[in-house]
């Protein structure tokens, strides 16, 4: 298997109020988007929303579970100052402010929030892991 992801698809209660979330966020669907299933484009792979019991239903998985998902996303910005404004932009679209952004160990700045359906993203600026033009993020060689 090739080291590299192409889709990361969350399971969310209700299709609309998550994408309608997203796209507040700045975020635009792609025109491949259809009936139960949204997909954005990522930054060199797809991001999609597909209703939690059909995602399930699809993998032939119970939907039943709740509590701490055992992951989180995380979204790297350019500066200190960025953090803030990222999560302020989350809370102002419908999202809840999980952790404040703070200075941690590794010399960086980060903060968490969640997505109406729960799932956790951090905000994180580490001035030891650049981002490239298109904002990638590129670790160190």
């Amino acid at each position: 298997m090739k080291q590299a992801i192409s889709v990361l698809t969350l399971g969310v209660s209700d299709l609309r109020r998550s994408r309608a979330f997203y796209e507040r966020m700045g975020w635009k669907a792609s025109p491949a988007s259809q009936g139960e299933i949204v997909f954005f484009n990522a930054g060199g792979l797809v991001f999609a929303l597909f209703k939690n019991s059909a995602l399930a239903d699809d993998a032939g998985v119970s939907a039943l579970g709740s509590g701490f998902t055992g992951f989180t996303l995380a979204h790297n910005v350019d500066s200190k100052e960025a953090v803030a404004e990222v999560l302020q932009q989350a809370v102002a679209a419908g999202g809840t402010l999980v952790k404040p952004g703070e200075d941690v160990f590794w010399g960086g700045h980060r903060g968490y929030f969640a997505d109406p359906d729960g799932f956790l993203w951090e905000v994180a600026w580490n001035p030891l892991w650049p981002l490239d033009g298109n904002g990638h993020l590129m670790l160190p060689a």
